[in-house]
């Protein structure tokens, strides 16, 4: 069997808690409040609680698998030492593929909050920074991850004190959101799911933290709780002041909270927290894509030259310059802000692979028994199959190319 050089461990609880919530507040605050609300209303609220409740369920299990298995990969790992090889390839393949466009659409995010006039050259230069960044270490990653995510919570300490000053608009407009109702709530769960997975960035680093059994538990935890609260009471607040109707119509939610606001002339500050939080979760995600495909790489599943690890600071560097290169011909040649649903249902489709690996464990806490992972398998395939039809059909014919894929692989080897 091939020996593959390792990475190192030099994270510990509070750069792990970090890289999972950065990579979160970035997806969620800034891309996933409007779409939700089209589809829910004024039961956007059940909606972050219903994605809160599945994602709790797939971190308990991430955590225990993570904390048994601490090797750079995630679910991938997981999925083929528990429950086998063609497991593990759906996890990892969804996971890639989704998060590939997330990237991309992270970094258009970004430069259309910078220069929208030049959003794409933006956006290609903000991957090259990061790549950057991320071939100097892991160590770097972290420490630019604690800067942006200290950005983006004082911008949105500044939007929910907006919020709560008003002038509401919200108030006096037509609550046409409210025509969304019940049937919205699952799709709109699907969707707020979106916002939760940024932990999944804290497993796929589990070869790089310091006493993973104790780290990666509390820091896949921390972040979530974290998340949580900030979604819950922002959800809330942007609901109250803009309206469900008000707050579905509009790409910037918390851009147009403020303008709306007697602290209106603070908009600029919310663009440069927008613009830190896209940086902050694009940094995690390409970490998270380029560890991943090196677990996968390792086991054949992609090509060989992924596992490379090297260089001054032991990064998995061929990996990483693949993914940045994959992320900009993504941004040069497709429309990539269509892919939040194909994202979703990717990621959903990866946890619920952590959820029938988890039940296999001999053992489990006090905090997470069996009956958790059975709840978080069919809460995945429930907000899974509920996202929008589009969504849905698109990655089941990624997943199907990429399973396709490897299927004549092994026949060819053999």
């Amino acid at each position: 069997m091939t020996r593959h050089q390792q990475l190192q461990r030099r994270l510990g609880v509070f750069d792990a808690t970090s890289i999972g919530l950065g990579s979160m507040l970035g997806a969620g605050v800034f891309v996933a409040f409007a779409p939700a609300a089209g589809l829910a209303g004024r039961f956007l609220l059940i909606s972050v609680l219903l994605a809160g409740a599945v994602a709790y369920c797939n971190a308990v299990a991430s955590a225990e698998l993570a904390a048994r298995y601490p090797a750079s990969g995630g679910t991938y790992v997981y999925g083929r030492k528990r429950l086998g090889a063609w497991p593990g390839f759906v996890a990892g393949w969804g996971f890639v593929t989704g998060k590939t466009a997330s990237c991309a659409a992270m970094a258009l995010t970004f430069g259309n909050y910078v220069a929208p006039q030049y959003a794409v050259p933006v956006a290609v230069a903000a991957v090259v920074a990061l790549t950057g960044v991320n071939l100097l270490g892991i160590t770097r990653t972290a420490l630019l991850t604690r800067i942006l995510l200290a950005v983006v919570l004082a911008t949105l300490v500044f939007v929910a004190a907006a919020s709560i000053v008003g002038p509401h608009p919200g108030v006096q407009a037509a609550d046409g959101g409210a025509a969304a109702g019940v049937g919205g709530i699952l799709p709109a769960a699907g969707l707020m799911f979106f916002a939760f997975a940024g932990y999944a960035r804290i497993a796929t680093l589990g070869e790089e933290v310091k006493d993973p059994a104790r780290t990666i538990p509390r820091a896949i935890l921390a972040a979530l709780a974290a998340a949580f609260g900030i979604y819950f009471v922002l959800a809330l607040l942007l609901l109250n002041h803009l309206s469900p109707a008000g707050l579905a119509a509009t790409a910037t939610p918390l851009l147009e909270a403020v303008r709306n606001s007697a602290l209106g002339a603070g908009a600029p500050v919310v663009q440069a927290g927008a613009a830190a939080a896209c940086l902050g979760a694009l940094l995690a995600l390409i970490t998270g894509v380029g560890r991943t495909a090196l677990a996968m790489a390792r086991e054949r599943d992609l090509p060989g030259a992924l596992a490379h690890v090297g260089g001054k600071h032991t990064v998995p560097f061929v990996a990483e310059l693949a993914v940045a290169a994959v992320v900009i011909v993504l941004l040069l040649t497709t429309d990539v802000m269509t892919v939040v649903g194909f994202s979703s249902f990717g990621v959903l489709i990866y946890y619920a692979v952590t959820n029938a690996a988890a039940y296999t464990l001999p053992e489990h806490p006090a905090h997470g028994p069996r009956w958790l992972n059975v709840t978080g398998f069919l809460g995945c395939l429930l907000l899974a199959f509920t996202l929008p039809a589009a969504s849905v059909l698109g990655m089941v014919g990624v997943l199907a190319a990429g399973a396709a894929g490897r299927f004549l692989v092994l026949r060819l080897r053999r």
